[in-house]
C-alpha cells in the first residue's frame, strides 16, 4: 500500500479535485420497499445484484466545490507522492453533536488504496477531538462500494429519505458513535 497523506483543503486543491472522475460502478443496489398495511407503513431494504454493472453519476455537483468548501466545517484532501488521491468534507450540525460526512471521493486511479478508509479515520478524529458524538455518512442507495465501505467501518444503517438527491435517488444514512 502506498504511503497516504492528509492536510486540509485549501483553494489551490480545488481544480483538480473538481475534475476528479466523481461516478462510482456498482453491481448491486439496496432495493427500498415500502408496504402498507392498516395504516401502517413498513420500509425494508434488500440487497438487489443487477444483471449489468452500472454506471452512477455523483449526486452533487463537483463543480460547486469552490462555493461549499468555504461553508463545511472540514475538508481534507488525501495525497498519494504529489498527486491528490481524494477528499473528504465534513458538516458539523450544532447543538446535535453530529459531524456530517457530505462528501468521500476518491480518485480512480487510487481506488482500493486504502485512501477513503484513512480520509474516514481522520474525520473521526476530527470529530472526537472536537467532542462530536457521532459520525453520519449519506450515500445514493445504488453505491454498492459506499455501503460496503461503511459496513467494513462499523456503521451502522440508520435511516434513509426518499427523493433525496436532485435525481431523485433514495439516500441511505450510515452512522457511528464516536468514543
Amino acid at each position: 500500500m502506498p504511503e497516504i497523506q492528509l492536510r486540509p483543503t485549501v483553494a489551490t486543491d480545488l481544480p483538480r479535485l473538481m475534475n476528479f472522475d466523481h461516478s462510482i460502478t456498482s453491481e448491486s443496489v439496496w432495493q427500498l420497499e415500502l408496504r402498507r398495511d392498516n395504516g401502517q407503513v413498513t420500509a425494508a431494504f434488500r440487497e438487489v445484484r443487477l444483471p449489468r454493472s452500472v454506471s452512477l453519476t455523483y449526486p452533487h455537483n463537483p463543480f460547486a466545490l469552490a462555493d461549499d468548501w468555504k461553508r463545511k466545517s472540514m475538508m481534507y484532501t488525501a495525497y498519494i507522492g504529489q498527486d491528490s488521491a481524494g477528499y473528504i468534507s465534513l458538516l458539523e450540525r450544532g447543538t446535535e453533536s453530529v459531524v456530517w460526512v457530505t462528501d468521500l471521493v476518491v480518485n480512480v486511479a487510487d481506488r482500493r488504496l486504502g485512501v477513503a478508509a484513512a480520509m474516514l479515520a481522520a474525520a473521526q478524529d476530527w470529530a472526537a477531538e472536537r467532542s462530536h458524538r457521532r459520525l453520519i455518512l449519506e450515500m445514493q442507495s445504488k453505491n454498492l462500494p459506499g455501503i460496503r465501505l461503511a459496513q467494513k467501518f462499523g456503521y451502522e444503517f440508520s435511516g434513509y429519505n426518499d427523493h433525496y438527491y436532485i435525481n431523485q435517488d433514495v439516500a441511505l444514512f450510515f452512522s457511528k458513535t464516536i468514543k
